[in-house]
């Protein structure tokens, strides 16, 4: 029997609209072994970032600069068919229009590690016992 190939998840689109959260998190994920693509804090802009290429994931905050909300940076990557990490002070309830789940703030950065581990093996079909989820990591079913 052949192993199943793993969907790894190497290219970050990061939408945050606080400066030294948003440069300590990309930092951070690089140090990591990611590619950050971008980090922006409009959803216009984390759109033209989608058009324009591959992304494996975004992380967006759900309150953005420019008075937008992370739900139309959902709604965006969602038509581009690209999963969405909301990471927020307060979880949304509901299945967020679509994201894959929502990590609160503040976390650490081992736990959004862990989360990114935990959507990548949610992607691959492995049913999470496998890999742990995070504290404060809410996933939504119809994101997934």
């Amino acid at each position: 029997m052949l192993a199943r190939r793993k969907r790894p998840i190497k290219r970050l689109l990061l939408v945050e609209d606080e400066a030294l959260i948003a440069l300590d998190t990309e930092h951070f994920l690089r140090e990591a072994g990611f590619a950050v693509v971008a980090t922006v804090d409009r959803a216009e802009d984390a759109a033209a970032v989608l058009a324009a290429g591959p992304v494996d994931l975004v992380i967006t905050d759900m309150g953005l600069a420019d008075g937008g909300s992370g739900l139309d940076v959902v709604r965006g990557a969602g038509e581009a068919g690209v999963p969405v990490l909301i990471v927020t002070g307060a979880c949304p309830l509901d299945t967020a229009e679509g994201a894959i789940g929502c990590l609160a703030k503040p976390y650490s950065r081992n736990g959004l590690l862990k989360a990114i581990a935990a959507i990548e093996a949610r992607l691959d079909g492995e049913d999470g016992a496998s890999v742990p989820v995070p504290p404060g990591l809410v996933f939504y079913e119809a994101g997934s």
